[in-house]
């Protein structure tokens, strides 16, 4: 297949899940569209590596989740940061609440070892289905081996329009209370010291003239801020292993609020819409391993652990959100985000928002209250949490 024939058939895929988001309100999300085209592809006339075909390998997606989380870092303060507390403590909750039932429940319809193989998966990404897809094949566990990766690649079938539903019903309520002036935003409440006009240039270099600050400049500076996160990550290897893409959110705040950095610099360097599509692109790259005959076997138990994992995230995450004043649409919202991480927390975030309002004021609003919970969580469970679990879960695996 010819390079543009593989990239224009996929970017028709992405725009045709647009197209049925923006048809439904986003009741179905633009995610789940894409990844049904996708499956349907592999499964007759798409090569395997059409993605890598289109131009974007895995080092080239990799690149751009640099550069991503760490744009999306610059939409946080620190002090939002800092006041995500609650969303850590709820999807913690959440994930829990997988563990806890799988292990009790899952156990008694489904084997032991199943359920352990499984559960790393079901709350995390690629590096902990790996993990456990390796330590199934070591011990001689083929079919299960196989079902840590199906996990992986199905469970957003289950997160996308459940995300999306728990979105729509959360914002309804906020737009609400927005309209009603029952509730103002943070960032309304925040008095800003700069006009509208300054925000094109960070802080730390107003005093150069604007016609030095090019679309090269902003990638540039966003550049080295995630190099930065990368090294970091690398210093820390020794004593403690922290994620470079979570240093990458991190490092975005800090960048953004001591003004090294301005806000969104991949929208204003009219990158941001590319780098979002080559690693959309990438992550349902990874449905080509869903073969039907793969589906035929572990249907049930796959099925089966996602409904009961998914039951359990939603009865721990609703009640510590209760505990915490959080409505149990978005403690539940953040807990989903286990099932697929970044991007997709930020493409569902947003389709959402946009299909609720035309008004500009109330897209602000409601972003500065669902954006930045969904961002944070999904990083918690997908490079964090997950991780832990399946070091846990695997050693224990390969002891029995």
């Amino acid at each position: 297949m010819a390079q543009m024939t593989a990239f224009t058939l996929l970017v028709g895929i992405l725009y045709i899940g647009d197209v049925v988001s923006s048809k439904t309100k986003a009741w179905i999300s633009s995610v789940f569209v894409c990844a049904v085209l996708f499956v349907i592809g592999y499964w007759t006339f798409f090569p395997e590596n059409i993605v890598e075909i289109a131009g974007i390998p895995p080092v080239v997606a990799t690149l751009l989740m640099y550069l991503l989380i760490t744009n999306m870092g610059t939409l946080l303060s620190v002090k939002e940061l800092v006041n995500q507390w609650k969303t850590i403590v709820i999807t913690l909750s959440g994930i829990l609440g997988i563990v806890v039932l799988l292990l009790t429940a899952g156990s008694v319809v489904f084997d032991f070892k199943t359920v352990l193989v499984a559960v790393p998966p079901l709350v995390g990404g690629v590096v902990s289905s790996l993990i456990m897809s390796e330590a199934a094949q070591t011990a001689g566990l083929t079919s299960l081996s196989v079902l840590a990766i199906l996990i992986y690649v199905m469970q957003g079938f289950a997160g996308y329009p459940l995300t999306s539903i728990m979105l729509k019903k959360e914002g309804k309520r906020m737009l609400e209370k927005y309209r009603s002036g029952e509730w103002v935003p943070t960032h309304e409440q925040e008095t800003s010291e700069s006009s509208e006009s300054d925000e094109d240039l960070p802080k730390l270099f107003k005093g150069i003239p604007k016609k030095y600050h090019t679309d090269y400049s902003r990638i540039f500076r966003l550049a080295i801020v995630a190099t930065l996160a990368y090294y970091v990550s690398v210093w820390c290897a020794p004593f403690l292993s922290i994620s470079p893409f979570v240093l990458c959110l991190f490092f975005g705040v800090v960048a953004s609020s001591l003004g090294f950095l301005e806000k969104q610099p991949l929208k204003k360097a009219n990158s941001f819409g590319f780098a979002i599509l080559g690693l959309m692109l990438f992550i349902f790259d990874g449905l080509k391993k869903a073969t039907p005959e793969m589906l035929e076997e572990l249907f049930l138990p796959m099925v089966g652990i996602i409904i009961i994992g998914v039951i359990g995230m939603y009865i721990f995450s609703a009640i510590v959100g209760k505990l915490l004043g959080v409505s149990k649409e978005m403690a539940f919202a953040v807990s989903l985000t286990a099932l697929y991480g970044f991007p997709a927390d930020y493409i569902i975030t947003n389709e959402v928002i946009q299909s609720l309002t035309e008004d500009e004021k109330e897209k602000e609003a409601l972003t500065s209250h669902m954006m930045p919970p969904m961002l944070v969580a999904g990083f918690i469970t997908v490079t964090i949490v997950s991780v832990v679990l399946a070091g846990i879960f695997s050693s224990i695996l390969l002891s029995l």
